[in-house]
């Protein structure tokens, strides 16, 4: 079985979900990237599998990329801080409008997740996401759980990145 079948059985098909969006966003010659947990399993030894898809897209082409992709066939439905999208399968877009993620497209690199090539975050960037998503504490316990675990992923993988995380966090990683 290929990763992007083990991805496929995992989220009723949500390989397709991503391809529509990766080929809706290229297409169009919109800057964006992959954030969250697909990033993490670029950069980490050990991928994991998601139906969370979390990305980021420049942001005076959102408006435009939400109309793309809602006329290729997904749902959205608009929050405070992202955009989210529903497609046929058991994926979850989640598009951030936050500032935090606003230069994360500029930086962001090819890469081959679950046999589907598309644009991730740097490494630094990656990591400084983890990061603050963890800090949030009014994320649901379970959430910041993933969110530690693919911090220790990303030092596991790349240790040069302890540097950057607060000592904090670091014991947490270590208890």
């Amino acid at each position: 079985m290929t990763m992007r079948q083990f991805y496929d059985w995992q989220t009723a098909g949500g390989g397709g979900d991503v391809s529509l969006l990766v080929t809706t966003l290229e297409r169009l010659e919109i800057q964006w990237c992959m954030i969250g947990g697909l990033a993490v399993n670029h950069w980490a030894e050990e991928p994991m599998a998601t139906a969370d898809v979390d990305i980021v897209i420049a942001l005076e082409r959102v408006e435009e990329a939400v109309k793309a992709l809602n006329y290729a066939g997904f749902v959205s439905e608009r929050f405070k801080w992202s955009i989210n999208l529903k497609g046929r399968s058991k994926v979850s877009v989640q598009i951030s409008t936050e500032d935090f993620y606003r230069d994360f497209p500029a930086r962001s690199v090819p890469a081959d997740i679950h046999g589907i090539l598309m644009r991730v975050a740097c490494l630094e960037d990656t990591l400084r996401g983890k990061l603050k998503a963890y800090a949030d504490t009014q994320r649901r316990p379970s959430k910041r759980q993933k969110d530690l675990l693919d911090i220790a992923r990303l030092i596991e993988s790349h240790p040069e990145l302890r540097s950057q995380v607060a000592a904090d966090v670091l014991k947490k990683l270590s208890d």
